[in-house]
């Protein structure tokens, strides 16, 4: 696997030299209003729902296999996904790269700082759409390793073995919001018992033209802050896989080994009364009030 962040003038040199399939996962809307050249709108990238049980998994490969193969994606082109800016689509596009590498897709990158850092390099973007030519998608049973399911999460809150980092807002981890969709999208409010939190927004900063991810130093100097080295191994939630997307791809640039995800997040477990939560104001911030 080639370069996982590239820089607009790095996608432009690789639009001239080998097959590339530019995914725009910004709504329908923003799309029609502008895009990369070329660039295929993969929306549900973003919007899909995911569980975790092994039928919901095999609907996930299945719908996403479909819709990647629709986009033009064959093993042999570089995918290259973007969303508006790296803040502002809670992480949609490395939702998109996570997805393909759950898939075992060999070629993944993501457009460093977005479309609109595209813009700012002097992009010239188009109201055209993309017709691309379908093609047979193949899916690599070894990329699943990345995945976790809700009882892995039970083992880990029972038994150790892993850190849970939670990369929620910081209304969802104090247990004032169930999700970004609303304080009451969920039945229940808290977090996994045991988790750490590192907001998503610590893994990155502001640049010259737009909003990109921190350096190695800096981002392994936020995972310090909860006790996380680059051998930790590290289970990442949030609400749906998308802000966690965008902090899985951080930790993996920054060289933490062993990084996977609980997709199916606290959209999941929240609606599972079952399975045990934190509520109330972290236990850290009483201690320290």
């Amino acid at each position: 696997m080639g370069k996982v962040l590239l820089e607009p003038t790095e996608l432009n040199a690789m639009m001239g030299s080998e097959p590339v399939v530019i995914i725009d996962t910004r709504d329908p809307e923003a799309y029609a209003a502008g895009h990369i050249p070329g660039a295929v709108n993969v929306h549900e990238i973003f919007t899909y729902l995911a569980t975790s049980s092994s039928e919901g998994l095999s609907e996930l490969k299945d719908k996403f296999a479909t819709a990647f193969g629709a986009a033009g994606l064959s093993g042999e082109e570089t995918a290259v996904i973007y969303e508006q800016s790296m803040n502002t689509g809670f992480g949609q596009s490395c939702r998109g790269y996570y997805l393909l590498s759950f898939l075992g897709y060999p070629k993944i990158s993501v457009l460093h700082g977005g479309y609109e850092a595209w813009l700012a390099s002097g992009g010239t973007p188009t109201a055209e759409p993309t017709q691309p030519t379908a093609k047979a998608f193949p899916i690599d049973p070894a990329g699943g390793n990345i995945m976790v399911d809700a009882d892995k999460v039970l083992n880990v809150i029972n038994e150790g073995g892993a850190t849970l980092l939670d990369v929620r807002d910081v209304d969802e981890w104090v247990g004032e919001s169930s999700s970004p969709y609303g304080k009451d999208f969920c039945p229940r409010k808290g977090r996994l018992p045991g988790a750490v939190w590192i907001e998503w927004y610590r893994m990155m900063k502001p640049a010259a033209d737009t909003v990109r991810l921190k350096s190695k130093p800096e981002i392994l100097a936020e995972c310090a802050t909860v006790g996380i080295t680059q051998s930790t191994p590290v289970i990442l939630y949030c609400f749906k896989g998308a802000r966690a997307s965008n902090t899985y791809l951080a930790l993996k640039e920054a060289g933490v080994k062993d990084v996977k995800m609980y997709f199916g997040s606290w959209n999941e477990w929240s609606r599972d009364p079952e399975l045990p939560i934190e509520e109330g104001p972290p236990q850290a911030v009483i201690a320290a009030e």
